[in-house]
């Protein structure tokens, strides 16, 4: 993820978040293959730190377990009772490492949701696979559920694959429904195949995709892109727990955002879709005032999954 510059307490206008990337070709790596393979050799000779920034927010603790083989973060308030669990799964087309807008937006969840947050910093390509780090990200759900009671899971792009990926996992493999799942501009349907990418393809000044496929086929390993484990909206909706999914309209991934909306309400999912016109990919981690809308919208979301329904005695 592209590094944005600014305070909380400032906001850069929509228009600016689109000239920025334009200007710095953020889409670079994901238009063309060999600038791809030239960033996945970069990536994999010299990895990007992924340690928590120093300037977190003062609020909140964060602990490190190493135990599973990969870093498992925990963040917690640092003052009151916990409720529940998030897993995040940050994003970066499955070869970029976790960015600082990944650790605020966790650090703001167990903070502002007041929850224990999980953060793993799953294996990159060509060093993971989607098998593999949705088969591990399931067990460590299962795992929290019985430390933590409820828990949610989130991502954004790659992370949104892996997130429901996982969620689909859980339904199927060990009969577990989510309380709600968060999908930000999530990574959908692999083959890149919808025509209507193409339509949004030349409004979108972060992504691409002829060098995104490099990663994907990375990513893949040994599984078909029609097996959900790589393309969840291959895979059944019915029966997955509610749903909150965001997409901005100058994002190649809106297509089948789009699709996913219908066909899990068709199934009889519960999905709050927020669509932001003119916004980019992931738009609630930039430092606007819609992306301010759209990451309360997440806490909303996750503090109400996680909050005990209170009956009345009858």
């Amino acid at each position: 993820m592209t590094a944005f510059h600014a305070s909380r307490a400032s906001f850069l206008s929509r228009r600016v978040v689109p000239a920025y990337l334009r200007v710095i070709r953020a889409n670079r790596p994901f238009l063309t293959v060999e600038p791809a393979r030239k960033h996945l050799r970069e990536r994999s000779l010299r990895p990007k730190t992924y340690g928590p920034p120093r300037r977190l927010r003062s609020d909140v603790v964060v602990s490190v377990d190493h135990s599973r083989g990969w870093p498992i973060y925990t963040i917690i308030p640092r003052t009151g009772r916990p409720r529940g669990n998030v897993v995040y799964m940050h994003g970066g087309a499955w070869v970029n490492e976790i960015a600082p807008q990944h650790w605020q937006l966790a650090a703001d969840i167990a903070a502002e949701a007041g929850t224990t947050v999980t953060v793993p910093i799953y294996p990159l390509v060509p060093f993971g696979t989607a098998g593999q780090v949705i088969e591990a990200v399931a067990k460590l759900v299962l795992d929290n559920r019985s430390r933590y009671g409820e828990v949610c899971l989130a991502g954004d792009s790659a992370g949104g694959q892996i997130a429901l990926s996982a969620a689909q996992v859980l339904r199927d493999e060990h009969q577990v429904v989510l309380p709600r799942t968060v999908l930000i501009s999530p990574a959908l349907e692999l083959s890149l195949s919808n025509p209507d990418i193409d339509v949004v393809l030349p409004d979108d000044p972060w992504l691409g995709k002829e060098g995104t496929r490099v990663f994907i086929d990375l990513w893949r390993g040994e599984l078909p892109l029609t097996d959900p484990r790589v393309s969840p909206l291959l895979g059944e909706m019915r029966g997955l727990g509610p749903l909150t999914v965001f997409s901005g309209t100058r994002d190649i991934v809106l297509p089948d955002t789009r699709l996913l909306v219908d066909k899990a309400r068709l199934a009889g999912v519960e999905v709050e879709y927020h669509e932001g016109a003119g916004l980019v990919h992931v738009y609630p981690l930039t430092p606007t005032r819609e992306g301010r809308v759209g990451r309360a919208q997440i806490l909303d979301a996750l503090r109400t999954a996680l909050t005990p329904v209170k009956t009345t005695a009858p």
